[in-house]
């Protein structure tokens, strides 16, 4: 499995969100400058976290995004999932997945399950929360 440039920038902008969580509005040109990551491509990706809840949109010159939630209601694997789909390494262990007719006696299936239940273990328990309170600890080494 490999988290596109789509699903990376989501979980950026998110925490840039959750950083900036002032009760204001922050603008997408200012995330985009911090980000260093083009406004155009910002914009289709927050189109896609408003559509789901995840963000609320403010208009007007004061206007920009703010989370919905508090920062510990977000998940890695929520945004994740929202923009890359599935995180299953392999059809045959996606949560909707048709029982193939070889899981009985497929030994690899046990590795690929196992990859996906350690993916899904890391991704559903950390929050954006958990991110910012790394950030802040680190904040002379880290870059989101």
């Amino acid at each position: 499995m490999k988290i596109s440039t789509k699903g990376r920038y989501a979980l950026r902008l998110m925490l840039d969100l959750a950083l900036n969580n002032t009760g204001e509005a922050v603008s997408l040109k200012d995330i985009a400058r911090r980000q260093d990551i083009s406004d155009k491509y910002l914009e289709q990706i927050i189109s896609i976290l408003n559509k789901a809840g995840y963000v609320r949109s403010i208009r007007g010159a004061q206007g920009g995004y703010m989370l919905r939630r508090p920062p510990k209601e977000y998940t890695v694997g929520m945004i994740l999932r929202l923009t890359e789909g599935t995180l299953a390494p392999v059809s045959c262990v996606e949560d909707d997945a048709v029982e193939c007719e070889r899981e009985a006696s497929c030994v690899t299936f046990i590795v690929w399950k196992k990859i996906n239940d350690a993916i899904n273990e890391v991704v559903d328990n950390i929050t954006l929360e958990d991110l910012v309170e790394w950030y802040h600890s680190k904040s002379d080494d880290y870059v989101i």
